[in-house]
């Protein structure tokens, strides 16, 4: 994410309130990392073994419609993308963390493009995902006929796939323009940054914002608001059986993953985004000295990955009861191993 290039705060080397800035990130952003990926690594692990598990099981389940049961297989093959891109996304935050607490970027230019690529085109993959998954679920629950004809599972495997062709395209100028160096008025070295020009970089950051923020955004608020308008009309018609009731579920869930996502990652773009429009700022610093509000805005951008699992645990009674059934057959295997021993 841009956010990742880092920014300097303009103070001159030595100002006090800005070295003691920089103390308060060398400590905090570390553990708050260590904490992001555990709770991520953890939480992603568990909801890509129930997804398989259900895919290995079948997803036909008494009381769903063959409608149902189809483009219910089409979601979780969309919420398994979703948790591979964020998995993805953690790997590269021991990088950033390092960087941060040492002041310098350690790793060699090679890692600086390959990690700014990873990160931009995760993210921009996520937020693609969660657009098809906004567009899936209008089908589903306005045209069922049709969802059952296009949302085959292989189908929407094809797409999630597909997705992440222009997630790399939009991310491939991090891949070239990124590069280690000592950018200008940074005081702590070698910094992994993006671009030389700043008309360049907000040239980018703009198209960056409006193809893998807004775009995708809009995409599913119409999505969203046709769905519940549709909902309201049937249940003002009567018309609310229990396939409409669980369909309304379901798109309450994806509904929250989106605000979630949206919540996250809205800070960090509107710091992006008026850096750039900043030119004494440069957006090119070797560690995110911008005031605390960039630690603010960094740590809900990285929060992002940890959040679906747990929306999925709040909102979900499908989801809740995999993960008592994946419990259960856990104990299950203990007490068999225990009773063999």
């Amino acid at each position: 994410m841009l956010l990742c290039n880092s920014t300097d705060s303009g103070d001159p080397p030595g100002n006090s309130s800005d070295s003691g800035l920089g103390n308060v990130e060398r400590v905090l952003v570390p553990i708050l990392d260590a904490l992001i990926l555990v709770l991520g690594l953890g939480g992603h692990t568990v909801v890509m073994v129930i997804l398989c598990g259900r895919k290995r099981r079948g997803v036909g389940r008494i009381g769903q419609s063959p409608q149902s049961s189809m483009t219910g297989t089409g979601t979780d093959v969309l919420l398994l993308t979703l948790s591979a891109a964020d998995l993805l996304l953690l790997s590269m935050l021991p990088f950033h963390t390092a960087a941060i607490a040492m002041q310098h970027w350690p790793f060699g230019d090679f890692m600086c493009r390959l990690v700014g690529f990873l990160g931009s085109a995760c993210s921009s993959a996520s937020v693609f995902t969660l657009a098809t998954l906004a567009v899936s679920r209008y089908l589903t629950v306005v045209q069922p006929a049709r969802a059952y004809s296009l949302l085959s599972p292989c189908r929407v495997s094809i797409a999630a796939a597909v997705l992440w062709i222009p997630a790399c395209c939009l991310a491939a100028p991090q891949l070239v323009f990124r590069s280690v160096g000592n950018p200008r008025r940074a005081p702590d070295g070698l910094a992994c940054f993006a671009f030389l020009s700043h008309r360049d970089q907000l040239i980018y950051g703009l198209f960056h914002f409006l193809v893998a923020f807004l775009l995708p955004l809009v995409t599913i608020a119409v999505a969203y608001g046709s769905i519940y308008v549709f909902l309201w009309r049937s249940q003002h018609a009567g018309r609310a059986p229990q396939v409409e009731r669980y369909q309304s579920k379901v798109t309450q869930t994806s509904a929250m993953l989106v605000l979630a996502f949206t919540v996250c990652w809205l800070p960090s773009y509107g710091l992006t985004l008026a850096l750039l429009a900043d030119n004494s700022s440069g957006a090119t610093g070797a560690s995110p000295r911008y005031g605390p509000f960039s630690v603010f805005a960094r740590f809900m951008a990285t929060s992002s990955t940890v959040m679906n699992p747990i929306l999925y645990v709040l909102m979900s009674q499908k989801f809740r009861q995999d993960l008592m059934r994946l419990f259960r057959s856990g104990d299950q295997r203990s007490s068999a191993a225990v009773a063999a021993a």
